[in-house]
């Protein structure tokens, strides 16, 4: 990683968080801001990496997340945080991050995850990774007959990007009614009762980075 931008609005956690990304990447230039309206002109700049604190004093590091994401920008996004709820993590992992640090984990264990990303790996806290499989294992794969039509992966890839029954109809031009209907199909073949597992399952099929017309 040659360039890398930490976001982060505490003084004392952004020079630890530096020290992290200098431990795993030695060479790297770190540049630092405290807020979404600093971060968003470095951001335009072009990274390798990019720290994203969820917490800003101006929003939330998702919507910089998203902004990046958006733009097609190849920088890595990495959310380090110490929210750790369901919601939080399958928001930013539909939003595209990849990868969730919990702020709590010792440097040392922050810098071997971080250090994962040279090798293509996701950097995710072991509590986050744990979680992740445990969803899984519980829900299992779908069945054969539990595949979704186009247009039920579409409403998936919608409502997992966090969008509403009123926007997901807009933007397909459908009636608000049939987008419900869509929905409940959606819940009953995979399984699931809540827009949480949703956003899992649009995330684990690739669904939350397709455009806004439902293409890849």
């Amino acid at each position: 990683m040659r360039r890398v931008l930490i976001v982060e609005d505490i003084a004392e956690t952004r020079a630890w968080l530096a020290g992290i990304v200098t431990a795993a990447f030695p060479e790297a230039r770190i540049d630092t801001a405290a807020t979404l309206r600093k971060a968003r002109p470095l951001a335009a700049t072009g990274y390798d990496l990019a720290l994203i604190d969820l917490g800003l004093p101006d929003g939330s590091g998702l919507t910089l997340l998203r902004e990046i994401r958006e733009a097609q920008d190849p920088v890595l996004c990495v959310v380090t945080t110490v929210m750790a709820d369901d919601a939080t993590v399958v928001a930013a992992l539909s939003a595209g991050a990849d990868g969730y640090l919990l702020k709590e984990y010792p440097a040392e264990v922050l810098t071997r995850q971080l250090g994962q990303l040279g090798l293509g790996l996701p950097a995710l806290s072991p509590a986050i990774a744990r979680r992740i499989m445990e969803h899984f294992r519980f829900t299992g794969p779908a069945a054969p007959e539990a595949r979704l039509t186009e247009r039920e992966a579409e409403v998936l890839g919608l409502i997992g990007r966090g969008l509403r029954n009123a926007e997901v109809a807009a933007q397909l031009e459908i009636a608000e009614s049939t987008v419900a209907g869509y929905i409940k199909a959606v819940y009953r073949k995979l399984g699931i009762s809540s827009r949480a597992e949703a956003a899992w399952h649009a995330a684990r099929m690739g669904l939350q980075r397709r455009d806004e017309k439902g293409r890849p």
